[in-house]
């Protein structure tokens, strides 16, 4: 029994959810979201509440029905609060420059790098002096905020040695000694 799928979904105020045939739509202060469900899987209103449902516990309704629960979660917290993701450049020289929808990286190669974002996404580059420079990257849609970051780190992954490279605020990088350590 999926305990994911089984639990409701809280409707917070200002939030309106929208169920037509497979299409579920969910309107908020930070947007709107839309998503397309398992047509097994059946999505209702209840009194406050999002109620997800399956018919049958074979194997792919008990898979869709978590899925399309914590999906349709994620939507409501998104238009709700919003998701928020900050990255962190750590090496010498390396920066970074929002204008716009455009970020403008100099991870160490002897080109810049322009990434245009989608318009979903706000994004904001922070400098201080004798830190580290900062992405900060906010939107609704927790899917797309994931994969922009995931191909902004893509550029330039933390290395295990020195630990240079684009990672997450807070993220540990597990770190190697180097040869130096292991020679005798």
């Amino acid at each position: 029994m999926s305990r994911i799928g089984k639990a409701p979904i809280a409707i917070p105020a200002g939030v309106t959810v929208k169920v037509d045939g497979d299409t579920v739509t969910v309107k908020g202060p930070k947007g709107e979201l839309k998503e397309t469900v398992h047509s097994d899987i059946k999505v209702a209103v209840e009194d406050g509440h999002i109620v997800v449902t399956r018919p049958t516990d074979d194997r792919e309704h008990r898979a869709q029905h978590g899925l399309v629960r914590a999906l349709i979660h994620n939507m409501v917290v998104g238009v709700s609060e919003g998701y928020k993701k900050e990255m962190e450049l750590v090496g010498v020289g390396y920066r970074a420059n929002a204008t716009g929808q455009v970020l403008d990286l100099a991870l160490g190669f002897s080109h810049a790098i322009y990434i245009k974002l989608p318009s979903e996404i706000k994004v904001e580059a922070k400098s201080e002096r004798n830190k580290n420079p900062l992405i900060i990257l906010e939107s609704a849609d927790k899917q797309l905020l994931g994969q922009v970051c995931a191909k902004i780190r893509s550029l330039r992954k933390p290395e295990p040695y020195k630990g240079k490279g684009i990672k997450f605020v807070g993220e540990v990088i597990r770190r190697k000694s180097g040869k130096s350590a292991g020679a005798k």
